[in-house]
């Protein structure tokens, strides 16, 4: 369960999240669980007195006008972050006697497209629910400073998410690519 210090506002601009992936929150939420005991960043989130998350459920349309806007890409995506804290927060949390805001901290937003998400799990052969919790856990971690651009940190990344999702009893989502 997670802890009263903690709200995560999920808002839906398309149906088809409550028609095709009812349990959608309960998903959010066990992921959500699994970072905060898995990733050493998101235990000081712990720490302070009220942390805010935005989870937006959204169609390829509305992602595509984000994903052009923010990334100058004019194409639908599956997932975007945009994480609120920086490196130096997360550093100031962490580390002992660190000053804690007594003001509510937001985390940042994440936003997810159904049909891009729907249409990725049925080429690659996976449950709807598992990849949108791959996708999360890799939202989250973005929000949390991780990054894929090189191939260390992107390694880094890749088997932190595998160990989370092994956890949910979720297969690698890695696993058909490194074959």
């Amino acid at each position: 369960m997670i802890s009263d210090n903690i709200d995560i506002d999920i808002s839906s601009q398309s149906e088809n999240w409550a028609a095709y992936c009812p349990d959608y929150s309960a998903y959010i939420e066990s992921c959500f669980e699994q970072i905060i005991g898995g990733v050493p960043e998101a235990i000081c989130l712990m720490r302070l007195p009220h942390l805010e998350l935005s989870i937006l459920l959204t169609d390829d349309h509305n992602i595509r006008q984000l994903n052009k806007e923010y990334r100058d890409k004019d194409k639908a995506t599956n997932v975007l972050s945009f994480p609120s804290l920086s490196y130096n927060d997360f550093q100031n949390y962490q580390k002992p006697g660190g000053l804690i805001p007594e003001y509510p901290v937001a985390l940042g937003d994440i936003i997810f497209a159904f049909e891009t998400i729907k249409h990725e799990a049925e080429a690659q052969n996976k449950k709807f629910s598992d990849h949108f919790c791959h996708l999360y856990i890799h939202g989250m971690l973005h929000l949390l400073g991780y990054d894929h651009q090189e191939e260390g940190p992107a390694r880094n990344m890749e088997s932190l998410e595998k160990k989370l999702l092994s956890q949910l009893s979720i297969d690698d989502p890695y696993q058909d690519r490194d074959n």
